[in-house]
């Protein structure tokens, strides 16, 4: 294969994020090892890997040139480190990786929420500790195959190990930007990231949920309540769109009919794409609700900031989460979301 890399690329937690990335990167010359669960693992033993996005890209690999691993040990011959886990596995992964690793390998949270770097940073002092965002998403539709459904960005703080690689991640198409803002960017995407309960609760695909205003209001609740906490803070969060973060709460809230107009502008979202806070439910995994719309509620109680939407939805997602309801309309979930104001 032309343009190889020698840089070693593990994904440590190869679930949908982590298997799509690593299958891209692999199928543009990054040696890639993927650390996951036996069930995926099985399924590109016997169907290989397919990778599809929203712009209508379909990279096939065979079975053979898939390196996917249930034992962790492999890690070690890493010379990058991608942690893709759900953010409740963040200390396991510190744990695992803790005196097996060279203290040059580098190691990179790819994942959702504030302070996953932080956590690995603490079993890992030795090593580079990076932070990542990926703003897009991947929904598992089985048989190996793995879709992007959304745009999106992959950004992250620069380390020379990456900027070498950057030639190989826009080869596979997922152009990598490296900021030195990544606490802002992070916070822009936990911003977006807020619509993850509602699309679960939803039960229905993202472009369906967001095309029905009273859903997009819960998410301007939600929104809005979280920049007021990022104001008390003095954390002006990045922009990731083409309008500021403190205006979506408007463009939410506006009739259909102009949320279709401007929503054209802002985002692409294919017909099947679905959060992956969807999916956790849908399988039976505990949520990273707790990274997410908790941690407004974690940020609000600090700075005296009241957001009743936030801790609204997370009780509704604890209660999906022991086998409670995920089908709710929008004019009931957004009456749900407003009892407490």
């Amino acid at each position: 294969m032309a343009d190889q890399t020698h840089t070693r690329v593990c994904i440590y937690g190869a679930g949908s994020i982590g298997t799509y990335v690593g299958g891209r990167l692999q199928a543009a010359g990054v040696p890639v090892t993927l650390i996951g669960r036996p069930k995926i693992a099985g399924q590109i033993g016997r169907h290989g890997l397919r990778l599809t996005n929203w712009q209508g890209s379909d990279v096939r690999l065979d079975a053979s040139d898939i390196r996917y691993v249930t034992n962790d040990a492999v890690a070690a011959e890493a010379d990058l480190i991608i942690v893709a886990v759900k953010s409740a596995a963040t200390g396991s992964v510190g744990k695992a990786l803790a005196g097996r690793i060279a203290p040059t390998t580098v190691v990179l949270s790819l994942q959702n929420g504030i302070g996953n770097a932080r956590t690995l940073a603490d079993y890992l002092p030795d090593n580079p500790v990076l932070t990542g965002m990926i703003s897009f998403n991947v929904l598992q539709r089985g048989e190996g195959h793995f879709h992007a459904g959304t745009e999106g960005e992959l950004m992250c703080e620069s380390h020379p190990v990456l900027e070498a690689l950057q030639p190989f991640f826009a080869k596979a198409e997922l152009p990598l930007e490296l900021r030195d803002d990544m606490h802002a960017v992070q916070w822009a995407k936990l911003l977006m990231n807020l619509n993850n309960p509602i699309n679960a609760l939803s039960g229905i695909p993202l472009l369906d949920e967001l095309s029905q205003r009273n859903y997009r209001r819960c998410l301007a609740l939600l929104i809005a309540e979280t920049l007021s906490v990022l104001k008390a803070n003095g954390i002006k969060p990045a922009k990731l769109m083409p309008i500021p973060m403190s205006l979506l709460p408007w463009v939410l809230r506006s009739p259909d009919w102009l949320f279709k107009r401007l929503a054209s502008q802002i985002l692409a979202i294919d017909p099947v794409a679905r959060s992956s806070m969807w999916e956790d439910l849908d399988v039976g995994r505990v949520t990273e609700i707790d990274w997410l719309n908790d941690e407004v509620v974690r940020q609000a109680e600090k700075q005296g900031v009241s957001v009743p939407a936030n801790r609204r939805i997370v009780a509704l997602i604890k209660q999906a989460e022991q086998g409670g309801r995920r089908n709710w309309q929008g004019r009931e979930l957004l009456e749900a979301l407003q009892e407490g104001e």
